[in-house]
Parts: C-alpha cells; structure tokens; sequence
C-alpha cells in the first residue's frame, strides 16, 4: 500500500541513501522506465530512467568524492503518489572544494515510483 510512511522510505530511505553511496541501481529502481527529472532553476531535463537520467547520476557519482542529503522536512500526499521534500546537500569534489544547497524536490509518483520529478536548486546546478 502506498501510504505517507511509504513515500517518505521511498525518496529518504530507498533514493537519497542510495544516491549518497553512488549505489546506482537502487537509485534507478526508485524511477518508472519513462520518468523525467527537471531541474526547474536551470531548466534542464533528464529524460528516460535508462538514458537520461543514468547519464545524470554517472556524472554526478564522478564528479563528487562525497555526497550527502538530509535535514529532511516532508509534504506528502498519498493518496495521489506525490510528495515534496525540503532538504540540504552537502558535495565534496576531488579537490577538495564543498557545495553546500537547501533543495526543493517534488515528486509525482506512479505505481509506488518516481514519474516525474521536480528539482528547485538554491545554488548552481549539480544534476548536469
């Protein structure tokens, strides 16, 4: 069933977690085949989980020796699959330079999945 608490294990639990280990399958296990994923403050949009979006966190996971997301605050509406999380973002790269972002994230979901997904960015665009 998809409830509030499913929601919330699905984009803290089963994406973030797994985006923080560069743990690439489960990232993309949270995404239906079609999904997009726009970054609204570029925009840029990332079309297709196997494509697009793949191509998004390959460059990601490379690009950042550290990643990590929390101080979670939730929305959720259950009852028609979406749910907008406001969070920060903590990156590292190789050389040592940090990013620090307060995000928006806001999720439309589609059989306990990600369908379409909207990233508000405070700072420069890191999903390239």
């Amino acid at each position: 069933m998809i409830d509030r608490d499913y929601l919330i294990d699905l984009a803290v639990n089963r994406y973030f977690a797994n985006v923080d280990k560069k743990n690439m399958a489960p990232v993309l296990d949270c995404f239906n085949e079609d999904a997009f994923l726009c970054v609204q403050t570029e925009p840029i949009v990332h079309e297709g989980r196997d494509v697009g979006i793949k191509k998004m966190f390959e460059t990601l996971f490379s690009s950042y020796e550290t990643i990590w997301h929390g101080n979670f605050e939730h929305t959720v509406d259950p009852e028609a699959e979406r749910i907008s999380s406001r969070f920060d973002v903590l990156l590292e790269d190789p050389q040592g330079q940090k990013v620090k972002l307060h995000n928006c994230n806001h999720w439309y979901c589609k059989d306990g999945r990600f369908q379409r997904v909207y990233v508000f960015m405070s700072g420069a665009n890191v999903l390239r």
